[in-house]
């Protein structure tokens, strides 16, 4: 009979405490596409923020609950009651309640510093608040999960204490007891101690942790609590987080699965890891980290003389995994040797690229001359498809008007409010057109003024509505004459899909242009290739 093999659950906290890092901050929208990243992954649950915290974090909920998901459950995020509050009467587990998530993660003090100092409370009315709480919530029909906080300081202050935090919310009725390294100071030594006195003492307990990157070791410190008995890892995508950051899930997930033997995310969706990981860090407006294991770009990079030439004979030499695996790519910096199979694998199925290496080969040089003048496209679906049609041409692609020039005029008083018109004038099916329109930017003026051109030949311009707009410097040695990269995310309301499109340029108008085009020309084809196709039947 085969061995069993064990299974680790993964609980993402990229919406919650993710969004703590310096410099993150994330739009409703935001939210829900990277829940629906999350899902498709195959992360177990999700945590989507502090209902009571801040009006974003109540309407993401209030969308979310929405939102069907294939495989993840949602969490909400909470602290154990006030002091001297009755938990029916707390305002912020009346919160989670609301949020109507299936599964509720509560946080408690277990360090007496924390009691005494923070709290003012006295280390009973603690005990009794984590009771109360966790009670309260499973009585509202919730799971939920306790986050025991700084549990691993307040056991080396004082073991018998943080235990019995843990008892009083196990007694009653948290279904996990997620041990947390709060400040991210503990060694891998003191998380092993640790977690193998809470096994010896409460065998029956199911626990998690959840560690910070304070001394560099959150993944290390995660994957030596699964050593020692723990069945759920919590961290965020890219390891973003308060101070230092959280342990970083794609290095969780990449060794647990290939050098642990677990299961740890839906059966299948390990390839899509890279993909997941870099759209984060496009949602987030974060650069990538280029060295990161796993998913970074230079994760299975080969430069050196020795390493190339060891490589053409045997990849083994230089690599610990097969890229692939995590839906990386391996790359020869002086000559690229792979691609392909990626353009094959992310390429939609009707441009018909499965077994056409040539046609690969095509999209993929044209990939890497736009890389290389700064674009990415892990995040920009539509400008990706359109690289495919200009690339395949035929009938995949024509061009659906000819541009004679666009214009920005920026009037600007003191003390007044700018005042923006664009005008487009454009060829479009024989038809000349001229228009000019006022908005609340340049790329809000150019997008009704090419829409008004647009929209007699192609209504389905009406069903295309901005919905974030991001900006980063490609090259900034440059200065303030360096390229930038623009990314614009887009909700088609025909389709009901959200999208990316992105434009790279010295001039930051230009850049939007690129984008906005794209994205236009992505929802007109695809609205004739759906015609053409009913017509056909």
């Amino acid at each position: 009979m085969a061995r069993q093999r064990r299974r680790i659950e993964i609980y993402d906290t990229t919406l919650r405490d993710g969004t703590q890092s310096e410099g993150v901050s994330l739009s409703v929208q935001d939210r829900l596409l990277i829940l629906e990243a999350l899902d498709a992954l195959g992360v177990d649950y999700i945590e989507g923020g502090f209902p009571l915290s801040n009006p974003k974090d109540a309407e993401f909920f209030n969308t979310a609950r929405n939102v069907s998901l294939a495989h993840a459950k949602l969490s909400a995020f909470g602290m154990t009651r006030r002091k001297d509050t009755a938990a029916e009467a707390d305002t912020g587990l009346a919160a989670l309640v609301a949020a109507e998530t299936p599964v509720v993660a509560l946080v408690g003090k277990t360090w007496s510093l924390h009691v005494s100092d923070v709290l003012n409370a006295s280390p009973d009315e603690n005990l009794a608040m984590i009771g109360e709480s966790v009670a309260f919530l499973i009585g509202r029909g919730r799971e939920v999960f306790f986050d025991a906080e700084h549990f691993f300081d307040g056991y080396r202050a004082d073991a018998r204490y943080a235990l019995a935090c843990l008892r009083a919310a196990a007694d009653a009725g948290a279904s996990r007891l997620v041990l947390c390294d709060t400040n991210g100071g503990s060694t891998l030594e003191h998380v092993a101690q640790v977690i193998k006195a809470v096994v010896d003492l409460m065998p029956e307990a199911m626990l998690g942790i959840h560690c910070h990157n304070d001394c560099h070791l959150a993944v290390a410190n995660s994957l030596t609590a699964v050593r020692h008995g723990v069945m759920q890892v919590q961290g965020t995508i890219n390891g973003v987080g308060e101070r230092c950051g959280n342990a970083d899930l794609t290095g969780v997930i990449g060794n647990l699965a290939t050098k642990y033997d677990v299961d740890c995310l839906r059966p299948g969706t390990l390839g899509s890891l890279t993909k997941v990981s870099r759209f984060v860090y496009e949602v987030a407006n974060l650069n990538f980290l280029e060295s990161q294991p796993f998913v970074g770009a230079a994760a299975f990079a080969h430069k050196g003389g020795m390493h190339v030439h060891a490589m053409r004979r045997n990849v083994k030499t230089y690599e610990h995994i097969d890229p692939a695996v995590v839906g990386n790519s391996r790359r020869i910096l002086v000559s690229e040797l792979a691609g392909v199979s990626n353009i094959e694998a992310v390429a939609p199925a009707k441009f018909g690229l499965r077994g056409d290496k040539d046609a690969q080969r095509r999209v993929l040089n044209v990939l890497m001359e736009m890389e290389k003048a700064g674009y990415q496209f892990e995040a920009a679906r539509a400008s990706f498809e359109v690289l495919i049609r200009k690339t395949l041409g035929g009938k995949w692609y024509r061009t659906l008007w000819d541009l004679d020039h666009y214009r920005c005029v920026l009037f600007k008083q003191t003390a007044r409010t700018p005042n923006i018109e664009a005008i487009v004038r454009l060829r479009v099916n024989d038809s000349d057109r001229h228009t000019v329109s006022a908005g609340d930017g340049p790329v809000d003026s150019l997008d009704r003024a090419l829409c008004e051109a647009l929209r007699p030949h192609y209504p389905q311009v009406d069903d295309l509505h901005l919905v974030d707009y991001k900006v980063r410097v490609v090259n900034t040695a440059a200065e303030t004459a360096a390229r930038v990269r623009v990314l614009i995310d887009w909700y088609d309301v025909a389709r009901e899909a959200y999208f990316g499109s992105v434009g790279v340029s010295e001039n930051i108008i230009e850049a939007s242009w690129l984008a906005l085009v794209d994205a236009i020309e992505y929802t007109i084809l695809n609205a004739m290739d759906a015609s053409s196709a009913g017509e056909a039947q």
